[in-house]
């Protein structure tokens, strides 16, 4: 009996990573990829261009799974990955692995109130606590309008 527990307890882990990885929303277009701290540290140079990024999933919407961040394994620079809620759900399962992403790159520019609201939503969907004196002022913002993702 203990056997074939094991066997059960393998075969859903290999599923939850198998529903971890492949192809969601649009099939990848571009043919060179972007590199995610080139973003970081010319951002303007890339603002309402289609851009593809590869990096490590460092963390995902837990509610929604309606956006996740990249990070360059390299260099420790990040991109936010953001979709339309519904849209594409990132599943909490890719944290870890690598992932390819594409979409428009945009600025957003928010003021103190808005950050705040954003910053209260997110802390809220995360479950973590949340500080408004930890926003000091308005908040521009850049990320990746997504449209399409693999996660290996």
């Amino acid at each position: 009996m203990q056997h074939k527990s094991i066997c059960l307890c393998a075969a859903v882990a290999a599923s939850v990573i198998a529903l971890a990885a492949g192809p969601l929303g649009k099939p990848l277009a571009l043919k060179q990829q972007t590199p995610i701290a080139e973003l970081a540290s010319q951002p303007q140079k890339y603002v309402g261009k289609t851009v593809q990024v590869r990096g490590k999933v460092a963390e995902v919407c837990e509610k929604m799974g309606c956006w996740m961040n990249l990070v360059d394994p390299q260099t420790n620079a990040r991109v936010r990955i953001k979709v339309k809620d519904g849209e594409i759900v990132f599943p909490k399962e890719a944290v870890g692995r690598m992932a390819t992403a594409e979409g428009k790159f945009v600025k957003i520019e928010l003021t103190r109130e808005q950050a705040i609201e954003r910053a209260k939503h997110e802390a809220e969907e995360n479950n973590k606590p949340f500080d408004p004196s930890s926003i000091a002022g308005p908040v521009t913002i850049y990320q990746i309008q997504g449209t399409g993702a693999v996660i290996e």
